[in-house]
């Protein structure tokens, strides 16, 4: 969204660009990403694709997307076998190419690096026990290494760990202190299940290994339907929940 590909080059379309800024403009203000999206669909604004409902990811792609500012990240992708054309993410397995100024910007790189701050800062928002909120300065400061992962999409909250019916679960915090209407999209992590899925797309061997998790991962944000998890060489891995573990 915000521009169209056209003779090898990229050109800004007017109308698609000024709801890239709204969007930057609002999370600027304090809106969460659940609030970005109820905001664009009340107003009957349609994603890219012509949907009429955004997804939260969706959101948080644009926010990240560095092309708004002007830049392009090259080579996310690689074609793997060039007979099926099956391609796969880029996670070290090829070099990639930084461009700056590569097209026009939507954002300016002030803007756009405000944002990534913001980002950041919410990500690390600690909700303690006595109901106060206060930022991290440290990481894995904490029993258990998911508690210093996992945070809200929606809120920008942490996940706490609990015990439910005899089942190891994760929980934003908001919503365990406030309630399920304060934070109504944060679905309750299945500990087992995030285990494996980290083994599966971080640790060489499809094995849960704590050590290589707490040195490729940099935090795993959960949505309403996903979870995605940046690595700190800046990958991502997006993971869609089963209907069974999710609450």
């Amino acid at each position: 969204m915000g521009y169209k590909y056209d003779n090898e080059e990229w050109i800004v379309v007017p109308e698609e660009a000024n709801i890239i800024r709204k969007i930057y403009q609002l999370y600027l203000e304090g809106s969460t990403l659940q609030q970005i999206k109820e905001y664009l669909e009340e107003q009957q604004i349609k994603t890219a694709t012509g949907k009429e409902v955004w997804a939260t990811a969706v959101i948080q792609k644009i926010l990240k997307n560095e092309k708004y500012k002007g830049d392009s990240l090259l080579q996310k992708t690689y074609t793997e076998d060039f007979i099926t054309g099956r391609k796969r993410k880029n996670i070290g397995q090829r070099d990639r190419y930084y461009v700056t100024n590569s097209h026009t910007a939507i954002i300016t790189d002030e803007v756009f690096d405000r944002v990534q701050e913001e980002m950041s800062k919410r990500a690390r928002l600690v909700h303690k026990e006595d109901g106060t909120v206060e930022s991290s300065t440290s990481k894995y400061n904490g029993k258990y290494l998911l508690g210093n992962l996992i945070v809200c999409g929606n809120c920008g909250a942490s996940y706490r760990r609990r015990t439910e019916r005899g089942k190891v679960v994760w929980r934003c915090a908001t919503r365990i202190e406030k309630g399920k209407e304060v934070c109504s999209h944060s679905p309750t992590l299945d500990e087992e299940w995030a285990l494996k899925v980290l083994g599966e797309k971080i640790c060489e061997n499809g094995v849960y290994d704590e050590e290589v998790v707490r040195n490729k991962v940099d935090w795993v944000l959960v949505f309403g339907k996903n979870l995605e998890i940046r690595c700190k060489d800046e990958s991502k891995f997006n993971v869609s929940f089963l209907q069974n573990e999710m609450k």
